[in-house]
Formats: C-alpha cells, structure tokens, sequence
C-alpha cells in the first residue's frame, strides 16, 4: 500500500495512521495529524481501490452501500500492513490511532468491527457503520471519538447513534461530538478530537 510514515519524535509512542477519504491521498490530512499530536510518529496511507481515479479504501455498490466482501478483503489486507509496518518503520504497533475521514474512517471502523487490538484508538470522523450482523471482537480499552454532522446527508444522525452504541456494547469507551454541520470535517471537529486525543490516549 502506498504510504508516508514519519517518526517525529523519540520520546512519543503513539503513532496516527491517517485515513483520507473518497478521492483524497496520502497528503490529505497531514495537517490534521499537526492539529491532533506534532510530536506522534504518522503513517498516512492512500486506499488501494479507485472509483472513477478517485482513491478509495474499498468498494461501494453505490452511495451508502458497502462491497462487504471486499469491504472484508481490504480491512485483512490493511491490517496486514499495519503489522508489516511496524517492524520494517519501529513503531510501537500497541500504539496506533486511526485518524480517518468518511471513507477512511469506514475502513478504521472495520479495523474495530474485525480485530481484536488492531487500533489502541481511532477518531472516526464523519463514519457509518461498517457492518451489520456481527458480533464484535472484545473492545475493553480502546477508545473511540466519533465526530458527526447533525445535518450529514451521507451518514445520517440514526447512523451515529448506531455505531456509537455497537462500539460501547463491545466495550470501547466512546465520546461523540455533534457539530451543526453536514460532511465536511470542521476546525471545531478536529479540535475536539485532539481534547479527546490528549485525555482518553494520552491521559493527560
């Protein structure tokens, strides 16, 4: 998978692995990572699927309707990549939090769905619910930020409130900030993400 990783500081474990979204790159949230923690180590990838030359993380159907079989496919495949980044960059692997938009954040939400200690955290930013079905690998001790639009016409407020509850049953710590916005990422969203980041990861 094509990737920056950048180890900005020796005395930071945590590491954000970035997640664009429809049509974005591995650029595209860079800034966001200065926003959420200057001093952690980041991976950004870019999606291996395309949908009319826009980078995706994996297929839709249409619009608000998953490909789950490569839905599937994909999520086992970045999961393979987390574990062989790692070791090829030194990253601490217990220390990886997903920072992922509309897209990217579907695919950091499958990571939670699928796999039992695949992220130490993640801020979903505009997310939907992956699946639906399944049960849940044991979330005790992860915790999960999901920032949403009250007025998203992609992921609607029902939808939030569904993922936020699966999360919570499997045992994540959730923290949901509602902006009165659509699907677009705000200032205001990210910095209570990094609110979020400092107290639930750093324990600050």
């Amino acid at each position: 998978m094509k990737s920056i990783f950048e180890k900005r500081s020796e005395n930071n474990p945590y590491t954000l692995l970035l997640l664009h979204g429809t049509g974005g790159d591995e650029r595209d949230l860079l800034p966001i990572a200065d926003m959420i923690d200057k001093e952690a180590s980041v991976l950004s990838v870019r999606g291996n699927v395309l949908e009319n030359g826009m980078p995706r993380f994996f297929r839709r159907l249409r619009e608000g309707v998953f490909d789950e079989e490569d839905l599937l496919f994909r999520t086992k495949e970045l999961h393979a990549f987390l574990d062989e980044a790692a070791k090829e960059h030194g990253f601490d692997r217990d220390k990886v939090i997903a920072v992922g938009y509309s897209n990217g954040a579907n695919i950091a939400g499958s990571l939670l769905y699928h796999f039992k200690d695949a992220l130490f955290g993640a801020a979903l930013l505009h997310p939907m619910v992956p699946r639906r079905g399944i049960d849940l690998p044991d979330l005790s001790g992860t915790s999960v930020f999901i920032g949403a639009g009250k007025n998203d016409p992609i992921c609607a407020p029902e939808e939030t409130e569904e993922l936020e509850a699966s999360l919570a049953k499997a045992g994540a710590d959730v923290e949901v900030f509602w902006a009165n916005q659509g699907h677009q990422l705000t200032r205001e969203e990210i910095e209570n993400a990094a609110l979020w980041y400092k107290k639930a990861v750093k324990g600050e």
